[in-house]
């Protein structure tokens, strides 16, 4: 049983910088890793996907984050960061880690079977 652990969340003011990680319970390589989040009264939404099974790594990214946010894996530490600037109110979300195999594409969440609680990301105008 894998375990995922976010850390990070917290608020901040428009035009600001939030740095979530993720730390997996076992080694992450093979499968993909990814960012979902998901805003009061919206449907959960695939954010940011890693894929570090081999050289180059893949990345991949909602449209709406493109150029701002990035996602990153340590391999020594087993974690998986998101970094995001220039945050905007509507990226205010409860954000979560998972891990798994996509079956429909890397950002949606059919195949991820491993999922962390969950961090805040405040965002005020």
């Amino acid at each position: 049983q894998v375990q995922l652990v976010e850390s990070g969340g917290g608020s901040v003011q428009t035009g600001g910088s939030l740095r979530l990680s993720c730390q997996a319970s076992q080694y992450t390589y093979s499968a993909y890793m990814a960012w979902f989040r998901q805003a009061p009264g919206k449907e959960r939404e695939g954010v940011a996907s890693i894929y570090a099974g081999g050289a180059p790594y893949y990345t991949y990214y909602a449209d709406s984050v493109k150029g701002r946010f990035t996602i990153s894996q340590d391999k020594s530490a087993d974690t998986v960061t998101l970094q995001m600037n220039n945050l905007n109110p509507e990226d205010t979300a409860m954000y979560y880690c998972a891990r798994g195999s996509p079956r429909r594409g890397p950002l949606r969440e059919d195949g991820y079977n491993y999922w962390g609680q969950g961090t805040q990301v405040t965002v005020s105008s």
